[in-house]
Protein backbone atom coordinates (compact mmCIF):
# COMPACT_ATOMS: atom_id res chain seq x y z
CA UNK A 1 0.00 0.00 0.00
CA UNK A 2 1.31 3.44 -0.95
CA UNK A 3 0.07 6.59 0.70
CA UNK A 4 0.26 9.72 -1.39
CA UNK A 5 2.97 12.11 -0.23
CA UNK A 6 0.39 14.91 -0.05
CA UNK A 7 -1.50 13.80 3.02
CA UNK A 8 -4.04 16.59 2.67
CA UNK A 9 -5.35 14.82 -0.42
CA UNK A 10 -6.68 11.97 1.72
CA UNK A 11 -6.38 9.04 -0.62
CA UNK A 12 -4.51 5.77 -0.71
CA UNK A 13 -3.19 3.94 -3.76
CA UNK A 14 -3.22 0.15 -3.61
CA UNK A 15 -0.84 -1.77 -5.87
CA UNK A 16 -3.41 -4.51 -6.41
CA UNK A 17 -7.08 -5.06 -5.69
CA UNK A 18 -6.17 -7.88 -3.29
CA UNK A 19 -4.78 -5.27 -0.87
CA UNK A 20 -8.27 -3.85 -0.31
CA UNK A 21 -10.33 -5.11 2.62
CA UNK A 22 -13.17 -7.62 2.27
CA UNK A 23 -15.90 -4.98 2.49
CA UNK A 24 -14.32 -2.99 -0.36
CA UNK A 25 -13.87 -6.11 -2.48
CA UNK A 26 -17.55 -7.04 -2.06
CA UNK A 27 -18.55 -3.53 -3.10
CA UNK A 28 -16.31 -3.74 -6.17
CA UNK A 29 -17.94 -7.06 -7.08
CA UNK A 30 -21.38 -5.43 -6.80
CA UNK A 31 -20.23 -2.63 -9.09
CA UNK A 32 -18.93 -5.21 -11.58
CA UNK A 33 -22.28 -7.01 -11.55
CA UNK A 34 -23.97 -3.69 -12.20
CA UNK A 35 -21.93 -3.32 -15.39
CA UNK A 36 -24.00 -6.17 -16.81
CA UNK A 37 -27.16 -4.04 -16.63
CA UNK A 38 -25.56 -1.17 -18.55
CA UNK A 39 -27.48 0.12 -21.55
CA UNK A 40 -24.59 1.34 -23.68
CA UNK A 41 -25.28 0.53 -27.35
CA UNK A 42 -23.55 3.70 -28.58
CA UNK A 43 -20.30 3.72 -26.63
CA UNK A 44 -20.00 0.04 -25.73
CA UNK A 45 -18.54 1.30 -22.45
CA UNK A 46 -20.24 -0.42 -19.51
CA UNK A 47 -19.96 1.30 -16.15
CA UNK A 48 -21.23 0.00 -12.83
CA UNK A 49 -21.42 1.70 -9.47
CA UNK A 50 -22.30 0.32 -6.06
CA UNK A 51 -23.02 2.26 -2.89
CA UNK A 52 -22.66 0.91 0.62
CA UNK A 53 -25.15 2.47 2.99
CA UNK A 54 -24.66 2.81 6.73
CA UNK A 55 -27.12 -0.07 7.29
CA UNK A 56 -24.85 -2.26 5.07
CA UNK A 57 -27.37 -2.33 2.21
CA UNK A 58 -25.84 -2.10 -1.26
CA UNK A 59 -27.47 0.03 -3.97
CA UNK A 60 -26.14 -0.36 -7.49
CA UNK A 61 -26.55 1.42 -10.78
CA UNK A 62 -25.23 1.30 -14.32
CA UNK A 63 -24.84 3.80 -17.12
CA UNK A 64 -27.94 4.29 -19.26
CA UNK A 65 -27.30 5.83 -22.67
CA UNK A 66 -29.76 7.53 -24.98
CA UNK A 67 -29.61 8.34 -28.68
CA UNK A 68 -29.91 11.95 -27.55
CA UNK A 69 -26.60 11.75 -25.72
CA UNK A 70 -27.21 14.37 -23.01
CA UNK A 71 -30.35 12.47 -21.94
CA UNK A 72 -28.30 9.48 -20.73
CA UNK A 73 -27.12 9.05 -17.17
CA UNK A 74 -23.90 7.77 -15.60
CA UNK A 75 -23.82 4.75 -13.29
CA UNK A 76 -22.81 6.77 -10.26
CA UNK A 77 -25.77 9.15 -10.55
CA UNK A 78 -28.19 6.28 -11.21
CA UNK A 79 -27.10 4.66 -7.93
CA UNK A 80 -26.97 7.94 -5.98
CA UNK A 81 -30.40 9.09 -7.13
CA UNK A 82 -31.85 5.65 -6.35
CA UNK A 83 -30.39 5.87 -2.85
CA UNK A 84 -31.67 9.42 -2.42
CA UNK A 85 -35.17 8.53 -3.60
CA UNK A 86 -35.61 5.22 -1.82
CA UNK A 87 -33.14 5.15 1.08
CA UNK A 88 -32.73 8.78 2.14
CA UNK A 89 -32.81 7.87 5.82
CA UNK A 90 -29.47 6.06 5.47
CA UNK A 91 -26.12 7.72 4.90
CA UNK A 92 -23.86 6.55 2.09
CA UNK A 93 -20.54 5.24 3.39
CA UNK A 94 -18.76 4.20 0.17
CA UNK A 95 -19.09 4.06 -3.59
CA UNK A 96 -17.16 1.74 -5.91
CA UNK A 97 -16.99 2.38 -9.65
CA UNK A 98 -15.97 -0.17 -12.30
CA UNK A 99 -15.99 -0.32 -16.10
CA UNK A 100 -15.36 -2.58 -19.05
CA UNK A 101 -15.84 -2.54 -22.76
CA UNK A 102 -18.85 -4.57 -23.89
CA UNK A 103 -16.78 -6.89 -26.06
CA UNK A 104 -14.26 -7.60 -23.30
CA UNK A 105 -14.44 -9.31 -19.92
CA UNK A 106 -11.47 -7.38 -18.52
CA UNK A 107 -12.29 -4.45 -16.28
CA UNK A 108 -10.52 -1.21 -17.07
CA UNK A 109 -9.61 1.96 -15.17
CA UNK A 110 -12.39 4.49 -14.73
CA UNK A 111 -13.00 7.59 -12.65
CA UNK A 112 -16.25 9.52 -12.20
CA UNK A 113 -16.97 12.36 -14.61
CA UNK A 114 -17.23 15.93 -13.35
CA UNK A 115 -21.02 15.84 -13.08
CA UNK A 116 -20.90 12.67 -10.99
CA UNK A 117 -18.21 14.15 -8.77
CA UNK A 118 -20.42 17.18 -8.14
CA UNK A 119 -23.43 14.98 -7.32
CA UNK A 120 -21.34 12.77 -5.00
CA UNK A 121 -20.14 15.91 -3.21
CA UNK A 122 -23.73 17.15 -2.85
CA UNK A 123 -24.73 13.91 -1.12
CA UNK A 124 -21.68 14.10 1.14
CA UNK A 125 -22.49 17.67 2.17
CA UNK A 126 -26.19 16.82 2.56
CA UNK A 127 -25.46 13.93 4.93
CA UNK A 128 -22.65 15.78 6.77
CA UNK A 129 -20.30 12.81 6.54
CA UNK A 130 -17.63 11.65 4.13
CA UNK A 131 -18.24 9.15 1.33
CA UNK A 132 -15.27 6.97 0.39
CA UNK A 133 -14.68 6.43 -3.33
CA UNK A 134 -13.04 3.26 -4.68
CA UNK A 135 -11.89 3.08 -8.30
CA UNK A 136 -9.37 1.38 -10.54
CA UNK A 137 -6.56 3.39 -12.10
CA UNK A 138 -3.74 2.51 -14.51
CA UNK A 139 -1.53 -0.56 -14.05
CA UNK A 140 -4.28 -2.47 -12.18
CA UNK A 141 -3.84 -0.19 -9.18
CA UNK A 142 -6.75 1.02 -7.09
CA UNK A 143 -7.42 4.33 -5.39
CA UNK A 144 -9.51 4.79 -2.29
CA UNK A 145 -10.38 8.33 -1.31
CA UNK A 146 -11.67 9.16 2.14
CA UNK A 147 -14.04 11.82 0.85
CA UNK A 148 -15.60 12.78 -2.47
CA UNK A 149 -14.16 16.26 -2.01
CA UNK A 150 -10.75 14.82 -2.94
CA UNK A 151 -12.08 14.31 -6.48
CA UNK A 152 -13.29 17.89 -6.79
CA UNK A 153 -10.71 20.31 -5.42
CA UNK A 154 -11.88 23.89 -4.97
CA UNK A 155 -15.40 22.52 -5.04
CA UNK A 156 -18.67 24.39 -5.17
CA UNK A 157 -21.36 23.40 -2.69
CA UNK A 158 -24.24 24.91 -0.70
CA UNK A 159 -21.76 26.66 1.56
CA UNK A 160 -20.76 28.83 -1.41
CA UNK A 161 -24.32 30.08 -2.00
Amino acid sequence: MLTNQYTELNYTIYNDESELDEEDLKLIESARKACETSYSPYSGFQVGAALLLENNEVISGSNQENSSYPAGLCAERVALFQAGAGHSQHKIRKIAVTAKKAANEKYIPVTPCGSCRQVMLEYEVKQSSAIEVIMQIADNKWVKTFSTEVLLPFCFNKNAL
